[in-house]
This record gives C-alpha cells, sequence and structure tokens, in this order.
C-alpha cells in the first residue's frame, strides 16, 4: 500500500510513476486525493466540535455550582454530540473509502527499474550455463513422462477436473526429492529457517501481500469458512509477523517454507499449456525476507543468488532478466525471473520470480522495526521462489533425457532419488 503521505506531497511523482506501468492507475490520484481532503475536513469539523462541546460541558459544571440554570446550554451540548456522532459516522465511511481506494493502487516501480510496455522490453541481466546437445531429437516432458509412468493427468482430471495431475511411483518419488533438496539447500546453505504454515490463509493475510483485493478472482476460496487456499507460499509465511515491531536485531527475518499453491487462473486453454507447464495446483518452495529499506537492495541480490544456485547445483542452464515497468507485478518495485532452458520445449520456463516490495506489503500488514533510534518504521519485504517445482521438474526430465528414454538424474540429487536414473 503507497504512503497517503506521498501521494498527498508528490502527486506528480507518483502519477508518473504508475503510468510506466501502462493501465490507468495513474488516473485514479486525483479520486484518493478529493477523498482524503474531505476526510481531513470532516475530521478537522469534528475535532473544533469536540472541543466546544468540552468547553461547553465545563461551562454548564460552572454554572451549576452557582445555581444557575443551564438547561438551554445542555440542549446545545446534546446538539453538538449528535453532529460529533454524525460526524464520526461520516469520518469512518471516508477513511475505508480512501483505504479502499488505496488498496487498489500497484506498487510504484523503482525509480531504476527499466522502462517498457510488455516483456519484450525485459533487459537480459545474465545467462549461465550451456544449452545441452543431443545426438537424437529431444522428447517433451509430457512424452518422457507418460513413457516412463511419472505422472496421470486424466485419472487427476477424473478427480479434479483439468490441470491438474496425479504424480505416480518414481515420479512422485522424484517430487518429493526435489522439495527436500530444496528445503535442505536453503536451510543449510543459504541460513534461512524453515517453517511449515498453514495451506489456508484469512483474507487480511491475503490483502497483507497484496493478492487481494486485485486477484480475488483467481483465488479458490472457502466460502463458509471466509478462508482461501494459498495461491504461494508467500502469503502464510511473509504474515507470519503482521501486525508485529520487530527488533532490530532481528533483522533481516529470512524463512524457507513448502506449500502447495493454488490458482484459478493457471491451465486456462492456451499455447504452452500442456502438461506441467500451468497448474492449478503445484508445490513450490518459497524464501520470504523481512529487512530494513537500507539492506533490502543487497538481500534482493542475494535472495536471487540462492534461487539461481539450484539450477547451477542440478547443472541447468538458466537466464535471467529483470522485469520492465510494464511487466513488473501489481505488489512488486522491483523484480529479477529466472527462467530455465527445456529443450522438450525449444525455450524458456519461469520457475523463480524474485521481487523486492519496498515498504508496500508492510504497509498493508502493519509490520514494523524499531531503528536504532528507537523510531518504528516500517519494513521491507522480499519473496523470491526457491523454486516452483513442476518447471524444475520438467527442465530436469527434458535436460538429462538419454537416446534410450530413461532420465539420468544429476549427482545432487541421488541421495534423495535414491537411484542415478529414471527407467
Amino acid at each position: 500500500m503507497l504512503d497517503i503521505r506521498l501521494i498527498r506531497e508528490q502527486p506528480d511523482y507518483v502519477k508518473t510513476r504508475l503510468a510506466t506501468r501502462g493501465g490507468d492507475a495513474h488516473l485514479r490520484i486525483e479520486d484518493i486525493l478529493a477523498c482524503d481532503r474531505e476526510r481531513r475536513a470532516t475530521e478537522t469539523q469534528l475535532q473544533l466540535l469536540q472541543s466546544d462541546r468540552k468547553r461547553m460541558s465545563k461551562e454548564i459544571g460552572a454554572r451549576k455550582g452557582q445555581g444557575e440554570d443551564t438547561s438551554a446550554l445542555e440542549a446545545e451540548v446534546r446538539g453538538l454530540g449528535e453532529a460529533v456522532t454524525r460526524l464520526n459516522e461520516a469520518s469512518a465511511v471516508l477513511d475505508q473509502r480512501q483505504r479502499e481506494l488505496v488498496l487498489q493502487l500497484p506498487n510504484l516501480p523503482h525509480d531504476a527499474a527499466p522502462l517498457g510496455e510488455d516483456a519484450s522490453a525485459n533487459p537480459e541481466v545474465r545467462t549461465w550455463g550451456e544449452r545441452p546437445g543431443f545426438s537424437f531429437a529431444p522428447k517433451s516432458h509430457v512424452e518422457l513422462g507418460e513413457a516412463l509412468g511419472l505422472f496421470d493427468f486424466e485419472r487427476a482430471a477424473k478427480i479434479s477436473g483439468s490441470a491438474f495431475v496425479c504424480y505416480t511411483g518414481a515420479g512422485a518419488r522424484l517430487e518429493r526429492a526435489l522439495l527436500n533438496f530444496l528445503l535442505d539447500l536453503h536451510t543449510r546453505e543459504h541460513g534461512y529457517t524453515e517453517v511449515s504454515t498453514p495451506f489456508v490463509v484469512r483474507p487480511e493475510a491475503l490483502v497483507g501481500t497484496s493478492q487481494l483485493p486485485k486477484f480475488e478472482e483467481q483465488l479458490y476460496r472457502c466460502e463458509r469458512d471466509d478462508l482461501y487456499l494459498a495461491p504461494t507460499a508467500e502469503v502464510p509465511v511473509t504474515n507470519l509477523h503482521r501486525e508485529e515491531i520487530l527488533s532490530l536485531e532481528q533483522l533481516p527475518v529470512c524463512y524457507t517454507a513448502y506449500t502447495p499453491c493454488f490458482r484459478r487462473e493457471a491451465g486456462s486453454a492456451g499455447l504452452g499449456t500442456r502438461g506441467l507447464i500451468r497448474m492449478h495446483q503445484f508445490d513450490k518452495v518459497e524464501m520470504v525476507k523481512i529487512t530494513t529499506p537500507e539492506t533490502a537492495s543487497e538481500e534482493l541480490e542475494r535472495l536471487t543468488a540462492n534461487a539461481e544456485r539450484v539450477l547451477q547445483i542440478l547443472g541447468l542452464h538458466y537466464r535471467v532478466i529483470e522485469l520492465c515497468t510494464g511487466d513488473i507485478g501489481f505488489g512488486s518495485a522491483k523484480t529479477y525471473d529466472i527462467e530455465v532452458w527445456a529443450p522438450g520445449q525449444q525455450g524458456y520456463l519461469e520457475v523463480s520470480s524474485c521481487s523486492a516490495f519496498g515498504d508496500f506489503q508492510a504497509r498493508r500488514m502493519n509490520l514494523r522495526f524499531k531503528d536504532a533510534e528507537g523510531k518504528n518504521r516500517f519494513c521491507h519485504t522480499l519473496n523470491g521462489s526457491g523454486t516452483a517445482l513442476p518447471r524444475l521438474f520438467v527442465a530436469l526430465l527434458e535436460t538429462y533425457q538419454q537416446a534410450d528414454g530413461t532420465v539420468l538424474l544429476p549427482e545432487p540429487l541421488r541421495p534423495y532419488f535414491g537411484a542415478s536414473q529414471i527407467g
């Protein structure tokens, strides 16, 4: 959530930065400012009436002590009381209206974010490794998985519908091996604390990490309990410290967690949706950092390096791109996407998105820290996939496939899987 003082004091700057995203968010600033002026005027009037009522109440007490008739003055005070009640109600309505308007605004892109209208303007930051070469025509993960009995889409569809999968046999074992490998890597080598959070979250948690109100239609909701299935571990993990004031010594907070992720929009018909590329439900290991504004940029680079390390250890070719202003996510100020090469797709697949949110999420969650001077300030939050499992699964199968249809697993994964190859 943007700071209303920033909107009030630097409206042109806010409009200019929002306009770089495309869309019409910058056009809403005048509505917010109008609501803010009305709200502040109402509060000023309320304070004046409360002051008058307090003064007149004291006067009534003094006059009664002298035996004077105060009935007219008491009637006037009652009238003021009724006016105060009405203004309190009006102020609450305006305050809620202003909050709703501000919650609909996306974050301001970082001043150094590359300008652009869409993904075609995303600059490549770096690459790692080489695309694998084959002496045969490489198969897709769908062909490999079906031949090796790694997953079953048809039976999953009987249970849950399209865009769900049932991992079977070695496929289920590989999924479990990847989860354990990722969690061990991030906790043992990268210094994250593992947490295991609930898979359902309250609406307030989704507001905190900016999925609500913007992405309501993309979420699975349990209406009876007013709970949502977590679309990503980012939601429960980042909200662990909502409405808290952390000490400077606690920062940075670094968490990693596994959760299944549930997204209604994933798996919609179209290019690139066959197989495991887009799913309504998928596993993911997430990394979350809560830090100070001064160290957030450094922590984003470190978090991105942690995600890259996964692919380096597994020997998978990838590239890192920085998202331009027209492609960056709703809540993010700066984002690096890590895309792994999938030979069977003849293209790159995003396996991690590492983002810095500034204080955008912390304001929504009222998450603060006490700085060295004892002042309470909003934290900065960051997160990144470390990584998403289905596309990592895809890249592994397609990269390490052999001419005979088997898959030779990279050495670091073998102890977790319990074998050197599949098939």
